[in-house]
């Protein structure tokens, strides 16, 4: 079994809402156990912000506001974003005296490796499915990541 079709399988079962699927066959046997779905507890302190006596406090008017261009957003909508199949650990190089995979500015084709997320000690090669030019890396090197969390955008024109 592929990688590819591990992952997808993950998904899959986690899209589903199942708690756990085995899957077994000739050399491979799979167990994806999900954790039931239940609302974090958010617990929140309050804020004491000291307060000082007689300063001016200005209020923004509607022509103080800013706002953001619709061509920025028109920009941003033919852009492909490259998403974590798996959690685990974000790394950009394949071992730390190694360069990068790629770099914002990089032209990019179907299959190039962008990172690699480590999961319980093995190292998976996350490559592109789209060709293009890399726009945006949107997380750190060595940041944990969590399934579907966005992690490239990818010009594809």
């Amino acid at each position: 079994m592929k990688l590819k079709e591990i992952q997808n399988l993950i998904k899959f079962v986690a899209k589903s809402g199942a708690n756990e699927v085995s899957l077994e066959m000739e050399d491979v046997k799979i167990t994806i156990k999900t954790s039931p779905v239940t609302p974090p507890i958010v617990v929140q302190e309050p804020i004491v912000v000291p307060q000082q006596p007689n300063l001016p406090v200005s209020i923004p008017t509607p022509d103080t506001i800013e706002t953001i261009p619709e061509s920025a957003s028109d920009d941003e909508s033919n852009l492909v974003t490259v998403k974590s199949p798996i959690i685990g650990t974000f790394y950009r190089k394949p071992s730390p005296d190694k360069p990068t995979f790629v770099e914002v500015g990089d032209t990019i084709s179907e299959g190039t490796v962008l990172c690699v997320i480590e999961a319980m000690k093995l190292f998976n090669d996350i490559e592109s499915e789209v060709s293009g030019k890399i726009v945006k890396i949107l997380v750190d090197d060595s940041s944990p990541v969590e399934f579907d969390q966005p992690l490239f955008l990818v010009d594809p024109s």
